[in-house]
């Protein structure tokens, strides 16, 4: 199919792209498994107590185990004294599954959410950029003019070159390359923009 390439001052043309990532069908169930899979794997698994053998102390018996009418006891390391271990607690990281995703699945939903992006008119695919832009000013202008204050923005090797600097400070705006954004990036993000190289590297994946 061919879709609409625009350079940064407004000149339109057109670039033929594959249809199974820019007009695919759209999986909704593939795309909830996947972003269920990417925020159960970034949630921070930091909560951590120290078991009976990690505490630091004596290990000596804390009183006589017959005679005294209490209850016997080892040491003041059990769980139910104040300052001992803690039973059944979280243990960091290892405590929790992660959840794999296949390459598949990440393709098929990153493919989804692009067409999705498409049909809602919410797709910009620039010319390269070959220019250096040098202010966050300029770079601003350029957003504003295509209604992309909220952006995540896909870029080949060069254009990130001569974009990044300018476009890094933006709020609510990501600049990224094509082997480092994810299915939850493009649902984050109202618009998503790629440059003419980048649609051609990401196509690659899909041959």
């Amino acid at each position: 199919m061919k879709i609409d390439k625009i350079d940064i001052n407004g000149k339109k043309d057109s670039i033929e792209v594959l249809d199974k990532i820019f007009a695919s069908k759209i999986n909704k169930r593939n795309i909830s498994s996947v972003i269920y899979k990417t925020n159960a794997n970034l949630k921070g698994r930091k909560a951590k107590t120290k078991q009976k053998n990690e505490i630091i102390g004596s290990t000596s018996k804390i009183y006589a185990q017959k005679g005294t009418g209490n209850a016997r006891h080892a040491s003041r390391k059990a769980p139910i004294f104040v300052g001992g271990g803690v039973a059944h607690g979280p243990k960091g990281q290892s405590n929790y599954k992660i959840r794999k995703l296949n390459k598949s699945e990440k393709k098929n939903s990153i493919a989804s959410l692009i067409s999705e992006k498409n049909i809602s008119k919410n797709l910009i695919i620039f010319s390269d950029f070959k220019n250096e832009i040098k202010k966050t000013k300029q770079m601003s202008e350029i957003l504003n003019k295509f209604n992309a204050n909220n952006s995540l923005i896909i870029l080949d090797k060069v254009s990130m070159k001569n974009v990044l600097k300018s476009a890094r400070n933006i709020p609510n705006i990501k600049v990224t390359d094509i082997n480092h954004f994810s299915s939850l990036d493009i649902i984050k993000y109202q618009k998503v923009i790629f440059t003419e190289s980048s649609v051609k590297e990401l196509e690659k994946r899909y041959e």
